[in-house]
Order: C-alpha cells, then structure tokens, then sequence
C-alpha cells in the first residue's frame, strides 16, 4: 500500500498533475486557450470601448469634427448650385467657367488626389464598418440553426399530434350509421316522380 501511495505521490502529489503537464507539451490545455481567448477579447473591446468613450473636452476637437463633415456636403450642394445658377443668370455662370478654365492642369492633379483620398479614406471605414456588421451577423448564423431546428422539431411534433387524434369535425361514418340518410334514400326509391325534399 505505501508503494502505491508513493508512485501515485510521485505523480500526482505536490499540487501537480504530471501526466496533464506532459500532454500540454503536445496539445494546448483547452480551458486555459479559452480563458486567454476570452482575455484577449476583453481587452481588445476594452481598448475600442476607451477610444470611442473618450469625451472630447476641447474646442478643436468638435471643430475638426464638424469640419470632417462639411466636404461631402458641400461638393454635392455646391454643384447642384452650379446647375440652378446656369439657370438663373447664364451670363454669371459663364463668366465663373472662363475663371474655371484658367486654372492649371497640376491644381486639377491636385484637387483629384485630395478628393480621391478623401473618399477612398471614407469608403475604407465605412467598407470595415461593413465586415464587422456582417462578422457580428455570421456569429448569430449557429442561434438561427439550432431555432429553426427547434421549429422544425414543434411542427413535426404538431404535425404527428394531429394525425394521431380523432378528426372532430369529419368523423368517419358510412352511410349505414345515418338513419336520416337512409330513410331520405327509401323515401326517394318509394316515390322516384316526387322530390324527396318537398319541392313539386
């Protein structure tokens, strides 16, 4: 007995488990991979819960930020004003083309390239806005399985219910177990020249 309890000290005694030591050598401890994966998670949500919680104390801040919102709207109002103004006073609008086309090529060049980062800088964030919508809608695709076989499963279920029960309102009769059926046929066959139900 004290040589069982010595081999079975030597290895699962002191607070240690050398045969779980060993296997983690070779294979990941599967709790301790989901206690980082959570750690890991929690700390990335943490940081972009911090950076988007931050309150913007200063006055620079909320004008960069209105500022960041006025291009878009500007470009689109501004050339909808070119057409209305076109309209209204040719002449006017004939005369800012002419100072439009004095502008040179390299400003062109120029304009496009600050544009162009512009909105591609806003496609990108809004083009990654629209993975994560869709990543947090993939996460929900399992929930949807497993409800729409709990659906199945009650219809089914109903379905195999409701074969099983009696049909109340057809119940399955020949036409021997109606007397009213019966004497309405007799009364028929007796008089074929009269209608059985009263009529001339």
């Amino acid at each position: 007995m004290a040589l069982i309890d010595t081999i079975l000290g030597a290895i699962f005694g002191g607070g240690r488990n050398v045969l779980r030591e060993t296997a983690e050598v070779f294979r990941e401890n599967a709790e301790e991979g989901a206690n980082r994966e959570i750690a890991l998670r929690q700390a990335a949500l943490s940081q972009f819960g911090a950076e988007f919680a931050l309150a913007r104390q200063g006055w620079f801040d909320r004008a960069v930020d209105a500022a960041n919102r006025l291009p878009r709207p500007m470009m689109a109002l501004g050339t909808l004003g070119l057409f209305v103004s076109a309209m209204v006073d040719p002449v006017w609008f004939a005369s800012r083309m002419q100072g439009i086309a004095l502008v040179p090529e390299p400003l062109w060049w120029l304009l496009g390239a600050i544009v162009s980062f512009y909105f591609g800088a806003r496609h990108q964030a809004k083009g990654q806005e629209f993975q994560m919508r869709v990543a947090q809608s993939m996460a929900q695709v399992p929930q949807v399985v497993d409800n729409l076989k709990t659906l199945r499963a009650l219809e089914a279920g109903s379905s195999t219910t409701a074969d099983s029960l009696p049909d109340a309102h057809h119940p399955a009769m020949s036409e021997a177990d109606n007397p009213a059926l019966t004497d309405w046929r007799n009364a028929a066959a007796s008089t074929p020249h009269a209608d059985p139900l009263g009529g001339r």
